[in-house]
């Protein structure tokens, strides 16, 4: 199996290369061009303020080392910080039932983790620090401009295939159309299917990824293990308004909050748990 970063190198390529095939058969350069521009102006905008808008959206309390009521979780933090050697993360609670956890922010030196209220009454303090160690390897791992990029290329298959429908696709300089409209229809319904896939494919091997360097953080991948059982069963019997509301905000939790809804495999934000948890497992022998 590939590494998790050589799997994000080699789809990330792959979505690349999508775009560049599809813009050339539909949009021509042009095309290209503003479409990249304009899905690269929204997400440049996302990755810069994003962070601030999600803790809104969510009613996060910033927790500072003067709080008696949260000094443990935010000592245990500033530790995990330091074993990681990244700089003391804005620290947040969000008075929410469902156990969850996030982490948010354009860089390490501008970043912030969040935790419910929930997670803290299901997990025991080994079990906690293992999830916040996991947010903390997504902002060692930047993952937040891994997935704004993705996002970009994204959505600008997605706008290349709309400007398609609407102009009638690309034409060559002879004044005929690039692709053969049966076949031109078939991309322009495929195309953003395949994009989607790829982009949630990125967003599970950065998962995957986040699991193995936070039990590294940690040095307790067995804690995780159990902190992903325990979420997983609670998270998908409490609901979580907010998610609910805004569905694009379930990628960044540890796991995936939206209840009721089953997700293929493909389609889904996070590996499975089962196989996260295998993987932690397996782990725990060089602890």
């Amino acid at each position: 199996m590939l590494g998790n970063w050589l799997k994000t190198a080699v789809l990330m390529a792959a979505i690349v290369a999508l775009f560049g095939m599809v813009g050339a058969a539909i949009g021509g350069a042009g095309g290209m061009m503003v479409a990249l521009l304009l899905a690269g102006a929204m997400n440049i905008y996302a990755y810069w303020f994003s962070d601030k808008a999600v803790l809104k959206m969510y009613g996060a309390q910033e927790v500072t080392a003067d709080n008696m009521q949260f000094r443990s979780y935010y000592q245990m933090v500033r530790q995990l910080a330091e074993s990681a050697q990244l700089p003391m993360p804005k620290v947040y609670v969000i008075n929410e039932s469902q156990p969850n956890a996030f982490a948010t922010g354009r860089n390490p030196e501008n970043a912030a983790v969040a935790a419910t209220a929930g997670i803290m009454r299901i997990l025991n303090e080994r079990e906690l620090r293992g999830v916040m160690a996991h947010e903390l390897a997504h902002v060692k791992n930047r993952d937040t401009l891994i997935s704004t990029i993705s996002a970009t290329v994204a959505g600008a298959i997605a706008s290349i295939v709309q400007f398609g429908m609407l102009l009638g696709g690309g034409r060559n300089s002879g004044g005929e159309r690039n692709l053969n409209p049966v076949v031109g229809i078939l991309v322009m319904l495929l195309a953003p299917l395949a994009a989607s896939l790829i982009q949630m494919a990125i967003s599970r091997a950065r998962e995957f990824e986040a699991d193995k360097a936070g039990a590294e953080i940690s040095g307790d991948p067995k804690a995780l293990a159990s902190a992903l059982e325990k979420i997983h069963h609670y998270a998908h019997q409490v609901t979580n308004q907010t998610a609910e509301a805004h569905p694009e905000t379930a990628q960044m939790m540890i796991i995936n909050p939206l209840s009721g809804i089953s997700f293929d495999r493909l389609f889904s934000t996070h590996p499975r748990t089962e196989e996260r948890v295998a993987r932690l497992m397996a782990m725990t022998s060089s602890y």
